[in-house]
């Protein structure tokens, strides 16, 4: 059975990792499951969801011609729904980005300067004009 991207196998986790599980496929290849294609959820640890030697159903993701494999084990599942982007992250263009960024910085750059002159005196200082006359 040759294996192919979108193809939906099952397989068994031979191995576990902070970030991920390997799964042996049947035409003996290794892939991985990335730990954020376990769950929907937020998964800390993988060992909550799987362990080693279960059985597990997986899609492929991508294979590339080194030979690695990547798996997803909750695109898998016949009830998954992808998430839609949040179209919103990129809705500002870079030259709107950094010209907020340009002029929050100058009203940074302003207070600190106003507060920098008044402790220490600033311009027409009582004080300096006092040692003056002294």
């Amino acid at each position: 059975m040759a294996i192919e991207v979108g193809s939906i196998i099952e397989g068994v986790v031979t191995g576990i990792t902070h970030f991920g599980a390997f799964v042996m496929l049947p035409d003996g290849k290794t892939g991985l499951v990335h730990i954020s294609e376990v769950a929907d959820a937020y998964v800390k640890d993988i060992k909550d969801y799987v362990k080693e030697n279960d059985r597990v159903m997986v899609k492929v993701l991508s294979m590339d011609e080194k030979g690695k494999v990547g798996l997803s084990i909750k695109q898998a599942r016949p009830d998954y729904v992808p998430r839609p982007r949040d179209v919103r992250k990129n809705r500002n263009s870079f030259e709107e980005k950094l010209a907020r960024f340009m002029k929050e910085s100058d009203e940074r750059l302003q207070d600190l300067r106003k507060s920098a002159e008044s402790k220490r005196g600033g311009r027409g200082s009582s004080r300096r004009n006092e040692m003056a006359w002294d």
